[in-house]
Protein backbone atom coordinates (compact mmCIF):
# COMPACT_ATOMS: atom_id res chain seq x y z
CA UNK A 1 0.00 0.00 0.00
CA UNK A 2 1.38 3.39 -0.96
CA UNK A 3 0.35 6.84 0.23
CA UNK A 4 -0.58 7.89 -3.29
CA UNK A 5 -3.19 5.20 -3.74
CA UNK A 6 -6.96 5.47 -3.55
CA UNK A 7 -7.05 2.59 -1.05
CA UNK A 8 -4.79 4.44 1.35
CA UNK A 9 -6.35 7.88 0.88
CA UNK A 10 -10.00 6.92 1.13
CA UNK A 11 -10.04 3.70 3.16
CA UNK A 12 -6.99 2.96 5.30
CA UNK A 13 -6.12 6.49 6.40
CA UNK A 14 -9.62 7.73 7.38
CA UNK A 15 -10.39 4.49 9.24
CA UNK A 16 -7.03 4.47 11.04
CA UNK A 17 -7.32 8.12 12.11
CA UNK A 18 -10.90 7.63 13.28
CA UNK A 19 -9.91 4.65 15.43
CA UNK A 20 -6.81 6.47 16.67
CA UNK A 21 -8.67 9.49 17.99
CA UNK A 22 -11.48 7.36 19.42
CA UNK A 23 -8.95 5.27 21.34
CA UNK A 24 -7.90 6.51 24.82
CA UNK A 25 -4.31 7.84 24.84
CA UNK A 26 -2.98 4.83 26.77
CA UNK A 27 -4.09 2.49 24.00
CA UNK A 28 -2.96 4.47 20.99
CA UNK A 29 0.49 2.91 20.70
CA UNK A 30 -1.09 -0.56 20.53
CA UNK A 31 -3.47 0.68 17.84
CA UNK A 32 -0.57 2.22 15.91
CA UNK A 33 1.38 -1.04 16.14
CA UNK A 34 -1.56 -3.09 14.87
CA UNK A 35 -2.48 -0.60 12.12
CA UNK A 36 1.16 -0.30 11.00
CA UNK A 37 1.65 -4.07 10.81
CA UNK A 38 -1.53 -4.28 8.73
CA UNK A 39 -0.20 -1.48 6.50
CA UNK A 40 3.13 -3.29 6.06
CA UNK A 41 1.52 -6.68 5.52
CA UNK A 42 -0.89 -5.39 2.89
CA UNK A 43 1.56 -6.04 0.08
CA UNK A 44 3.64 -8.91 1.48
CA UNK A 45 2.18 -10.44 4.68
CA UNK A 46 4.88 -13.12 4.87
CA UNK A 47 7.49 -10.46 5.68
CA UNK A 48 5.66 -9.21 8.76
CA UNK A 49 7.64 -11.92 10.53
CA UNK A 50 10.89 -10.22 9.47
CA UNK A 51 9.62 -6.97 10.95
CA UNK A 52 8.69 -8.70 14.22
CA UNK A 53 12.10 -10.39 14.37
CA UNK A 54 13.83 -7.03 13.95
CA UNK A 55 11.70 -5.58 16.75
CA UNK A 56 12.49 -8.51 19.04
CA UNK A 57 16.23 -8.35 18.41
CA UNK A 58 16.64 -4.69 19.19
CA UNK A 59 14.08 -4.52 22.00
CA UNK A 60 15.86 -7.31 23.92
CA UNK A 61 19.33 -5.99 23.14
CA UNK A 62 18.38 -2.53 24.36
CA UNK A 63 17.35 -4.09 27.68
CA UNK A 64 20.56 -6.13 27.83
CA UNK A 65 22.71 -3.07 27.17
CA UNK A 66 20.94 -1.19 29.97
CA UNK A 67 21.11 -4.20 32.32
CA UNK A 68 24.87 -4.60 31.93
CA UNK A 69 25.78 -0.94 31.56
CA UNK A 70 28.25 -1.10 34.46
CA UNK A 71 30.08 -3.96 32.75
CA UNK A 72 31.15 -2.00 29.68
CA UNK A 73 32.70 -4.87 27.74
CA UNK A 74 29.54 -6.94 28.08
CA UNK A 75 27.35 -3.96 27.12
CA UNK A 76 29.47 -3.36 24.04
CA UNK A 77 29.19 -7.04 23.20
CA UNK A 78 25.39 -6.77 23.13
CA UNK A 79 25.58 -3.61 20.99
CA UNK A 80 27.82 -5.50 18.58
CA UNK A 81 25.37 -8.42 18.51
CA UNK A 82 22.53 -6.05 17.64
CA UNK A 83 24.52 -4.47 14.81
CA UNK A 84 25.56 -7.85 13.42
CA UNK A 85 22.03 -9.26 13.58
CA UNK A 86 20.63 -6.23 11.77
CA UNK A 87 23.31 -6.25 9.09
CA UNK A 88 22.91 -10.01 8.55
CA UNK A 89 19.16 -9.54 8.16
CA UNK A 90 19.65 -6.73 5.68
CA UNK A 91 22.49 -8.53 3.91
CA UNK A 92 20.64 -11.80 3.45
CA UNK A 93 17.50 -10.35 1.90
CA UNK A 94 19.04 -7.45 -0.02
CA UNK A 95 22.55 -8.52 -0.98
CA UNK A 96 22.73 -12.31 -1.10
CA UNK A 97 22.02 -12.70 -4.81
CA UNK A 98 24.41 -9.87 -5.71
CA UNK A 99 27.24 -11.38 -3.66
CA UNK A 100 26.48 -14.91 -4.80
CA UNK A 101 26.46 -13.94 -8.48
CA UNK A 102 29.75 -12.09 -8.23
CA UNK A 103 31.56 -14.60 -5.99
CA UNK A 104 30.44 -17.46 -8.25
CA UNK A 105 32.63 -16.00 -10.97
CA UNK A 106 35.63 -17.14 -8.95
CA UNK A 107 37.06 -20.59 -9.77
CA UNK A 108 35.53 -23.30 -7.61
CA UNK A 109 32.80 -21.09 -6.14
CA UNK A 110 29.16 -21.89 -6.92
CA UNK A 111 26.65 -20.13 -4.67
CA UNK A 112 22.91 -20.44 -5.34
CA UNK A 113 20.75 -17.47 -6.29
CA UNK A 114 17.70 -17.39 -4.04
CA UNK A 115 15.62 -14.81 -5.91
CA UNK A 116 13.99 -13.56 -2.71
CA UNK A 117 11.79 -10.47 -3.06
CA UNK A 118 13.13 -7.51 -1.12
CA UNK A 119 11.09 -6.77 2.03
CA UNK A 120 9.69 -3.26 1.73
CA UNK A 121 11.55 -0.65 3.72
CA UNK A 122 14.13 -3.07 5.14
CA UNK A 123 16.98 -0.61 4.53
CA UNK A 124 15.13 2.01 6.55
CA UNK A 125 13.83 0.05 9.50
CA UNK A 126 17.05 -1.92 10.08
CA UNK A 127 19.02 1.34 10.31
CA UNK A 128 16.35 2.77 12.56
CA UNK A 129 16.35 -0.12 15.03
CA UNK A 130 20.12 -0.52 14.92
CA UNK A 131 20.65 3.12 15.94
CA UNK A 132 18.34 2.60 18.94
CA UNK A 133 20.66 0.08 20.60
CA UNK A 134 23.70 2.25 19.89
CA UNK A 135 21.98 5.32 21.37
CA UNK A 136 20.97 3.38 24.49
CA UNK A 137 24.61 2.37 24.97
CA UNK A 138 25.78 5.95 24.43
CA UNK A 139 23.06 7.14 26.86
CA UNK A 140 21.71 9.38 24.11
CA UNK A 141 18.30 7.69 24.43
CA UNK A 142 16.41 6.05 27.29
CA UNK A 143 15.84 2.33 27.14
CA UNK A 144 12.29 1.36 26.18
CA UNK A 145 10.88 -1.31 28.48
CA UNK A 146 7.42 -1.47 26.96
CA UNK A 147 7.47 -3.82 23.92
CA UNK A 148 4.31 -2.28 22.48
CA UNK A 149 5.77 1.22 22.59
CA UNK A 150 9.00 0.01 20.99
CA UNK A 151 7.08 -1.88 18.31
CA UNK A 152 5.02 1.22 17.58
CA UNK A 153 8.24 3.20 17.09
CA UNK A 154 9.71 0.69 14.63
CA UNK A 155 6.54 0.11 12.62
CA UNK A 156 5.10 3.64 12.68
CA UNK A 157 3.40 3.56 9.28
CA UNK A 158 4.05 7.17 8.13
CA UNK A 159 7.80 6.52 7.83
CA UNK A 160 7.93 2.73 7.75
CA UNK A 161 8.46 2.08 4.04
CA UNK A 162 10.66 4.92 2.79
CA UNK A 163 11.70 7.04 5.74
CA UNK A 164 12.74 9.54 6.79
CA UNK A 165 14.94 7.49 9.13
CA UNK A 166 13.57 8.43 12.55
CA UNK A 167 15.95 7.98 15.48
CA UNK A 168 14.38 6.75 18.67
CA UNK A 169 15.76 9.64 20.69
CA UNK A 170 13.77 12.14 18.60
CA UNK A 171 10.41 10.50 19.40
CA UNK A 172 11.08 8.90 22.80
CA UNK A 173 9.07 11.48 24.73
CA UNK A 174 6.20 11.48 22.24
CA UNK A 175 5.90 7.71 22.51
CA UNK A 176 5.14 8.09 26.20
CA UNK A 177 2.96 11.19 26.06
CA UNK A 178 1.73 13.28 23.15
CA UNK A 179 -1.14 15.58 22.39
CA UNK A 180 -2.64 16.66 19.08
CA UNK A 181 -4.31 20.04 18.92
CA UNK A 182 -6.37 21.38 16.06
CA UNK A 183 -3.38 23.41 14.84
CA UNK A 184 -1.19 20.27 14.76
CA UNK A 185 -3.85 18.35 12.84
CA UNK A 186 -4.35 21.19 10.35
CA UNK A 187 -0.63 21.71 9.79
CA UNK A 188 -0.09 17.97 9.36
CA UNK A 189 -2.96 17.71 6.88
CA UNK A 190 -1.55 20.64 4.86
CA UNK A 191 1.89 19.08 4.79
CA UNK A 192 0.48 15.71 3.73
CA UNK A 193 -1.59 17.22 0.93
CA UNK A 194 1.36 19.25 -0.35
CA UNK A 195 3.50 16.12 -0.42
CA UNK A 196 0.79 14.17 -2.22
CA UNK A 197 0.53 16.86 -4.91
CA UNK A 198 4.32 16.97 -5.31
CA UNK A 199 4.48 13.24 -5.80
CA UNK A 200 1.42 12.70 -8.00
CA UNK A 201 1.33 15.88 -10.09
CA UNK A 202 5.04 16.67 -10.43
CA UNK A 203 7.12 13.51 -9.83
CA UNK A 204 4.90 11.28 -11.94
CA UNK A 205 4.86 13.78 -14.83
CA UNK A 206 8.67 14.10 -14.66
CA UNK A 207 8.89 10.31 -14.68
CA UNK A 208 6.95 10.14 -17.94
CA UNK A 209 9.45 12.52 -19.52
CA UNK A 210 12.33 10.37 -18.27
CA UNK A 211 10.69 7.27 -19.75
CA UNK A 212 10.39 9.09 -23.07
CA UNK A 213 14.14 9.79 -23.08
CA UNK A 214 14.92 6.18 -22.19
CA UNK A 215 12.76 5.09 -25.09
CA UNK A 216 14.74 7.35 -27.41
CA UNK A 217 17.98 5.78 -26.23
CA UNK A 218 16.63 2.27 -26.77
CA UNK A 219 15.70 3.15 -30.35
CA UNK A 220 19.01 4.89 -31.07
CA UNK A 221 17.37 8.32 -31.36
CA UNK A 222 18.81 9.93 -28.21
CA UNK A 223 20.52 13.30 -28.76
CA UNK A 224 22.69 15.46 -26.53
CA UNK A 225 19.68 17.64 -25.74
CA UNK A 226 17.51 14.60 -25.12
CA UNK A 227 20.12 13.03 -22.87
CA UNK A 228 20.35 16.07 -20.62
CA UNK A 229 16.59 16.47 -20.67
CA UNK A 230 16.34 12.91 -19.39
CA UNK A 231 18.84 13.55 -16.60
CA UNK A 232 16.91 16.63 -15.57
CA UNK A 233 13.63 14.70 -15.68
CA UNK A 234 14.93 11.86 -13.52
CA UNK A 235 16.58 14.27 -11.08
CA UNK A 236 13.32 16.14 -10.64
CA UNK A 237 11.32 12.92 -10.49
CA UNK A 238 13.38 11.46 -7.66
CA UNK A 239 13.38 14.79 -5.80
CA UNK A 240 9.63 15.37 -5.92
CA UNK A 241 8.96 11.65 -5.43
CA UNK A 242 11.07 11.30 -2.30
CA UNK A 243 10.62 14.78 -0.83
CA UNK A 244 6.89 14.42 -1.48
CA UNK A 245 6.87 11.12 0.40
CA UNK A 246 8.85 12.72 3.22
CA UNK A 247 6.36 15.60 3.37
CA UNK A 248 3.51 13.11 3.62
CA UNK A 249 5.33 11.16 6.34
CA UNK A 250 6.11 14.31 8.34
CA UNK A 251 2.53 15.52 7.94
CA UNK A 252 1.04 12.20 9.05
CA UNK A 253 3.44 12.13 11.99
CA UNK A 254 2.28 15.58 13.02
CA UNK A 255 -1.38 14.47 12.85
CA UNK A 256 -0.54 11.56 15.16
CA UNK A 257 1.40 13.75 17.60
CA UNK A 258 4.98 13.11 16.45
CA UNK A 259 7.49 15.63 15.12
CA UNK A 260 9.87 14.08 12.60
CA UNK A 261 13.00 15.88 11.49
CA UNK A 262 13.06 17.48 8.05
CA UNK A 263 14.52 15.35 5.26
CA UNK A 264 15.05 17.89 2.44
CA UNK A 265 16.02 21.55 2.32
CA UNK A 266 15.91 22.67 -1.34
CA UNK A 267 19.03 20.70 -2.29
CA UNK A 268 19.10 21.91 -5.90
CA UNK A 269 19.89 25.41 -4.62
CA UNK A 270 23.25 24.22 -3.27
CA UNK A 271 26.55 25.82 -4.21
CA UNK A 272 28.70 22.73 -3.64
CA UNK A 273 28.35 18.97 -3.65
CA UNK A 274 28.99 18.94 0.09
CA UNK A 275 26.15 21.38 0.67
CA UNK A 276 23.90 19.31 -1.58
CA UNK A 277 24.37 16.30 0.68
CA UNK A 278 23.67 18.39 3.76
CA UNK A 279 20.30 19.24 2.18
CA UNK A 280 19.33 15.94 0.46
CA UNK A 281 17.92 12.95 2.40
CA UNK A 282 19.23 14.54 5.54
CA UNK A 283 18.14 11.68 7.80
CA UNK A 284 20.36 9.22 5.90
CA UNK A 285 23.28 11.64 5.66
CA UNK A 286 23.15 12.34 9.40
CA UNK A 287 22.82 8.60 10.14
CA UNK A 288 26.02 7.75 8.28
CA UNK A 289 27.79 10.73 9.78
CA UNK A 290 26.77 9.87 13.35
CA UNK A 291 27.07 6.08 13.27
CA UNK A 292 29.87 5.47 10.76
CA UNK A 293 31.90 8.55 9.80
CA UNK A 294 32.50 9.84 13.33
CA UNK A 295 33.24 6.38 14.81
CA UNK A 296 35.80 5.86 12.03
CA UNK A 297 37.51 9.06 13.17
CA UNK A 298 35.81 11.62 10.93
CA UNK A 299 38.23 14.27 9.76
CA UNK A 300 40.58 13.71 12.68
CA UNK A 301 43.93 12.09 12.02
CA UNK A 302 45.04 13.84 8.87
CA UNK A 303 44.17 13.92 5.20
CA UNK A 304 44.84 10.27 4.39
CA UNK A 305 42.52 8.95 7.11
CA UNK A 306 39.87 11.51 6.19
CA UNK A 307 39.97 10.36 2.56
CA UNK A 308 39.73 6.75 3.70
CA UNK A 309 36.77 7.52 5.94
CA UNK A 310 34.95 9.42 3.21
CA UNK A 311 35.44 6.59 0.73
CA UNK A 312 34.21 4.00 3.23
CA UNK A 313 31.13 6.06 4.07
CA UNK A 314 30.25 6.74 0.45
CA UNK A 315 30.85 3.16 -0.60
CA UNK A 316 28.36 2.16 2.11
CA UNK A 317 25.97 4.95 1.11
CA UNK A 318 25.92 3.74 -2.47
CA UNK A 319 25.63 0.06 -1.52
CA UNK A 320 22.81 0.90 0.94
CA UNK A 321 20.73 2.11 -2.00
CA UNK A 322 20.90 -1.13 -3.91
CA UNK A 323 22.67 -4.42 -4.62
CA UNK A 324 24.13 -3.36 -7.95
CA UNK A 325 27.48 -2.09 -9.19
CA UNK A 326 25.97 1.17 -10.42
CA UNK A 327 24.99 2.13 -6.86
CA UNK A 328 28.51 1.41 -5.61
CA UNK A 329 29.91 3.49 -8.48
CA UNK A 330 27.40 6.25 -7.68
CA UNK A 331 28.48 6.35 -4.04
CA UNK A 332 32.19 6.43 -4.87
CA UNK A 333 31.50 9.09 -7.53
CA UNK A 334 30.11 11.44 -4.91
CA UNK A 335 32.77 10.44 -2.40
CA UNK A 336 35.42 11.49 -4.93
CA UNK A 337 33.76 14.86 -5.53
CA UNK A 338 33.55 15.51 -1.78
CA UNK A 339 37.24 14.68 -1.43
CA UNK A 340 38.09 17.01 -4.32
CA UNK A 341 36.04 19.82 -2.79
CA UNK A 342 37.72 19.40 0.58
CA UNK A 343 41.33 19.06 -0.53
CA UNK A 344 41.61 20.46 -4.07
CA UNK A 345 38.77 22.85 -4.93
CA UNK A 346 38.19 24.50 -1.56
CA UNK A 347 40.09 27.73 -2.23
CA UNK A 348 38.79 27.93 -5.80
CA UNK A 349 35.17 27.52 -4.68
CA UNK A 350 35.47 30.30 -2.12
CA UNK A 351 36.40 32.73 -4.94
CA UNK A 352 33.86 31.45 -7.48
CA UNK A 353 30.60 33.39 -8.05
CA UNK A 354 27.51 31.72 -6.55
CA UNK A 355 25.83 31.22 -9.93
CA UNK A 356 28.83 29.36 -11.32
CA UNK A 357 29.00 27.20 -8.21
CA UNK A 358 25.32 26.31 -8.57
CA UNK A 359 25.77 25.32 -12.21
CA UNK A 360 28.81 23.20 -11.31
CA UNK A 361 26.93 21.50 -8.47
CA UNK A 362 23.89 20.75 -10.59
CA UNK A 363 26.05 19.32 -13.38
CA UNK A 364 27.81 16.97 -10.96
CA UNK A 365 24.55 15.95 -9.28
CA UNK A 366 22.56 15.30 -12.44
CA UNK A 367 25.35 13.24 -14.02
CA UNK A 368 25.29 11.30 -10.77
CA UNK A 369 21.58 10.69 -11.23
CA UNK A 370 22.36 9.07 -14.56
CA UNK A 371 24.65 6.59 -12.80
CA UNK A 372 21.99 6.05 -10.15
CA UNK A 373 19.09 5.47 -12.53
CA UNK A 374 20.73 3.14 -15.08
CA UNK A 375 21.66 -0.09 -13.33
CA UNK A 376 23.26 -1.67 -16.40
CA UNK A 377 26.71 -0.10 -16.59
CA UNK A 378 26.90 -0.54 -20.37
CA UNK A 379 23.61 1.28 -20.86
CA UNK A 380 24.71 3.94 -18.39
CA UNK A 381 28.00 4.49 -20.20
CA UNK A 382 26.31 4.81 -23.58
CA UNK A 383 23.70 7.20 -22.23
CA UNK A 384 26.25 9.50 -20.59
CA UNK A 385 28.47 9.32 -23.69
CA UNK A 386 25.61 10.78 -25.73
CA UNK A 387 25.16 13.55 -23.14
CA UNK A 388 28.77 14.57 -23.62
CA UNK A 389 28.72 14.74 -27.40
CA UNK A 390 28.44 11.13 -28.50
CA UNK A 391 25.38 11.75 -30.65
CA UNK A 392 23.45 14.35 -32.61
CA UNK A 393 22.85 17.60 -30.79
CA UNK A 394 19.13 18.11 -31.51
CA UNK A 395 16.25 16.43 -33.27
CA UNK A 396 12.61 16.98 -34.08
CA UNK A 397 11.74 14.78 -31.09
CA UNK A 398 13.49 17.28 -28.82
CA UNK A 399 11.37 20.08 -30.27
CA UNK A 400 8.26 18.03 -29.55
CA UNK A 401 9.39 17.38 -25.97
CA UNK A 402 10.09 21.07 -25.44
CA UNK A 403 6.59 22.00 -26.57
CA UNK A 404 4.96 19.21 -24.57
CA UNK A 405 6.98 19.32 -21.36
CA UNK A 406 8.37 22.87 -21.36
CA UNK A 407 5.76 24.25 -18.92
CA UNK A 408 6.29 21.22 -16.67
CA UNK A 409 10.06 21.80 -16.58
CA UNK A 410 9.48 25.41 -15.55
CA UNK A 411 7.21 24.24 -12.72
CA UNK A 412 9.77 21.64 -11.65
CA UNK A 413 12.57 24.20 -11.53
CA UNK A 414 10.49 26.74 -9.58
CA UNK A 415 9.11 24.06 -7.28
CA UNK A 416 12.59 22.89 -6.33
CA UNK A 417 13.62 26.35 -5.10
CA UNK A 418 12.60 28.32 -2.03
CA UNK A 419 10.65 30.79 -4.18
CA UNK A 420 7.18 29.40 -3.44
CA UNK A 421 7.58 29.09 0.36
CA UNK A 422 9.19 32.54 0.51
CA UNK A 423 6.31 34.10 -1.42
CA UNK A 424 3.85 32.27 0.81
CA UNK A 425 5.46 33.72 3.93
CA UNK A 426 5.01 37.23 2.53
CA UNK A 427 1.24 36.80 2.31
CA UNK A 428 -0.73 38.34 5.19
CA UNK A 429 -2.13 35.87 7.72
CA UNK A 430 -5.65 36.43 6.46
CA UNK A 431 -4.63 35.58 2.91
CA UNK A 432 -2.93 32.38 4.08
CA UNK A 433 -6.01 31.34 6.04
CA UNK A 434 -8.24 31.84 3.00
CA UNK A 435 -5.94 30.17 0.48
CA UNK A 436 -4.87 27.18 2.57
CA UNK A 437 -8.15 25.21 2.45
CA UNK A 438 -8.67 26.17 -1.20
CA UNK A 439 -5.23 24.86 -2.19
CA UNK A 440 -5.67 21.73 -0.07
CA UNK A 441 -8.97 20.84 -1.71
CA UNK A 442 -7.59 21.64 -5.17
CA UNK A 443 -4.45 19.56 -4.57
CA UNK A 444 -6.46 16.61 -3.28
CA UNK A 445 -8.96 16.79 -6.14
CA UNK A 446 -6.29 17.03 -8.85
CA UNK A 447 -4.23 14.24 -7.28
CA UNK A 448 -7.29 12.01 -6.98
CA UNK A 449 -8.27 12.70 -10.59
CA UNK A 450 -4.76 11.75 -11.72
CA UNK A 451 -4.81 8.54 -9.67
CA UNK A 452 -8.21 7.55 -11.03
CA UNK A 453 -7.20 8.22 -14.63
CA UNK A 454 -3.48 7.38 -14.66
CA UNK A 455 -1.50 4.16 -14.30
CA UNK A 456 2.05 5.55 -13.84
CA UNK A 457 2.52 5.89 -10.08
CA UNK A 458 5.82 4.42 -8.84
CA UNK A 459 7.54 5.28 -5.57
CA UNK A 460 11.24 5.18 -6.45
CA UNK A 461 12.55 4.71 -2.92
CA UNK A 462 10.42 1.61 -2.34
CA UNK A 463 13.27 -0.20 -4.13
CA UNK A 464 15.61 0.49 -1.24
Amino acid sequence: MVFSSLTFLFAYLPLTLALYFLTPPRGRNFLLLAASLFFYGWGEPVYVSIMLLSILIDYTHGLLVERFRQRDRLARWFVGQSVVFNLLLLGFFKYWDFLAANLSRLPGVDLPLLGLPLPLGISFFTFQTMSYTIDVYRQDAPVQRNPVDFGAFVTLFPQLIAGPIVKYKTVAEALVKRTVGSADFAEGACRFTAGLAKKVLLANAAGELWESCLGAQASGALTVAGGWTGLLAFGFQIYFDFSGYSDMAIGLGRILGFRFDENFDHPYCSTSVGEFWRRWHMSLTSWFREYLYFPLGGSRGGAVRTVRNLLVVWFCTGFWHGASWNFILWGLYFGLWLILERFVFRDVLTRTPALVKRVYTLAVVFVGWGIFALEDLGTCGRYLAVCFGGGAGWSALDSYRLRSFGPLLVLLVLGSTALVPNLWKKLPDRGQKVLTPVLMVLGLLLSTAYLVDGSYNPFLYFRF
